[in-house]
């Protein structure tokens, strides 16, 4: 039980963690082995700000729908989000969009896990003093304008969330309270 009675709602935008993930660290399609094991963000989540995370994992299903990682999101605790609209329009983003709106007429804490910056105008209302909100993804690809609003907190899917089975090969700047020699002397 958790000390706290409150929920933190993780918002998933699985599309732009993967098109991350591949593009900018792998430099190629993640195998599955390399994509972020979505239980333990939860877990991480809950772990952090002791209180029950509730998952929503957006999915564009316009084309295709997964349903093998559907089922697997189900059963990892999350609740799949699986939306359809017309090519040119973002419907994750859209979706993400509503529901922080959505979240301002409640007291949840959330979490949203994506480097996009199309989300800074529905996440800074919800900066009020009253609630926790934090970004959590590669802190490296992460848009730069979330910095700029007071009262967030940031998770890095790799180093904090431990989100993942093997390092991965990322070039980043490591706060020297961090450093450890040993990472670098094998």
């Amino acid at each position: 039980m958790h000390a706290n009675s409150r929920n933190t709602w993780v918002l998933v935008d699985g599309e732009n963690i993967d098109a991350t993930l591949g593009g900018s660290i792998l430099g190629r399609r993640p195998q599955p082995d390399e994509r972020p094991r979505w239980d333990r963000i939860l877990s991480f989540v809950e772990r952090t700000w002791d209180q029950t995370a509730r998952g929503l994992f957006f999915l564009n299903a316009t084309t295709n729908l997964p349903m093998t990682f559907v089922q697997a999101l189900k059963a990892l605790g999350y609740e799949p989000v699986l939306l359809s609209g017309p090519a040119d329009a973002k419907v994750v983003d859209i979706a993400i969009q509503r529901t922080l709106q959505a979240l301002r007429e409640r007291e949840d804490d959330v979490v949203l896990v994506s480097h996009d910056g199309d989300f800074v105008e529905d996440i800074e209302p919800l900066l009020d003093g009253r609630r926790q909100v934090g970004v959590l993804a590669f802190g490296e690809f992460r848009n730069t304008t979330y910095a700029t609003l007071p009262g967030i907190t940031f998770f890095d899917l790799e180093y904090d969330a431990r989100a993942f089975d093997a390092p991965l090969p990322r070039i980043r700047v490591i706060p020297i309270e961090e450093f450890d020699p040993l990472a670098f002397l094998g």
